[in-house]
């Protein structure tokens, strides 16, 4: 099973039995999490923003497709884990906060990278829906293009509009030719985090 589906298998609703209280960028960070350390269920609720139950339901899910392993130090990452997050890691490599500005939508933005879509995103309205239907308030989309950080299909450079943010973005994330930053805004940093990995989900290709 590639990545894609993995995901989507692990955040579907299972029959019978109520819907899930989590979304599958919840996933995405709970790898993140448990990738930096071993960690407890108290640790995963607060650091994801869900509740207990729903972080007992994530983490039985994610062991019984053998993705994480609980030990007496919390959950760590299996090797089918290590390798899917090793994906992850590929697709978004890095993200950082940004202060508001002309760009962002809201007190709390989350910038993260995308390698390599610029070629699959078209105006950036799917990728601000798919951040609004995680919580987001929105996202800002945002394409490297012969050394130029522009919004789709627009010649105006980014550098010029807003100069600290663009600087801050290039000598954090340095993206290349062909990559994508999207910008989550929301009403705290979990939000903002989870509408922008909601807004990357829409590039990710069954082959990554």
């Amino acid at each position: 099973m590639n990545a894609r589906k993995t995901f989507e298998t692990l955040a579907k609703e299972k029959a019978p039995g109520p819907s899930p209280s989590f979304q599958l960028f919840h996933i995405i960070k709970m790898l993140e999490v448990i990738a930096g350390s071993s960690v407890g269920r108290g640790t995963l609720s607060k650091e994801l923003g869900i509740g207990a139950g729903a972080a007992r339901t994530l983490i039985e899910r994610l062991r019984e497709e053998g993705i994480i392993a609980i030990s007496k130090q919390g959950c760590v990452l299996t090797q089918r884990g290590k390798r899917l997050w090793k994906k992850v890691q590929n697709f978004i490599p890095s993200k950082i906060e940004l202060e508001r500005s002309q760009l962002t939508l809201s007190a709390y933005n989350v910038a993260i990278l995308v390698r390599a879509k610029a070629n699959k995103v078209r105006l950036g309205m799917e990728q601000r829906d798919a951040a609004v239907l995680a919580g987001a308030q929105g996202a800002t989309t945002l394409v490297m293009n012969k050394g130029k950080l522009t919004m789709p299909h627009e010649d105006r450079d980014i550098e010029e509009t807003v100069p600290e943010t663009h600087e801050r973005i290039i000598c954090s994330l340095k993206p290349h030719d062909g990559d994508v930053i999207i910008i989550g805004s929301g009403d705290n940093h979990n939000t903002a985090e989870y509408g922008a990995i909601a807004a990357a989900w829409v590039l990710f290709g069954d082959n990554d």
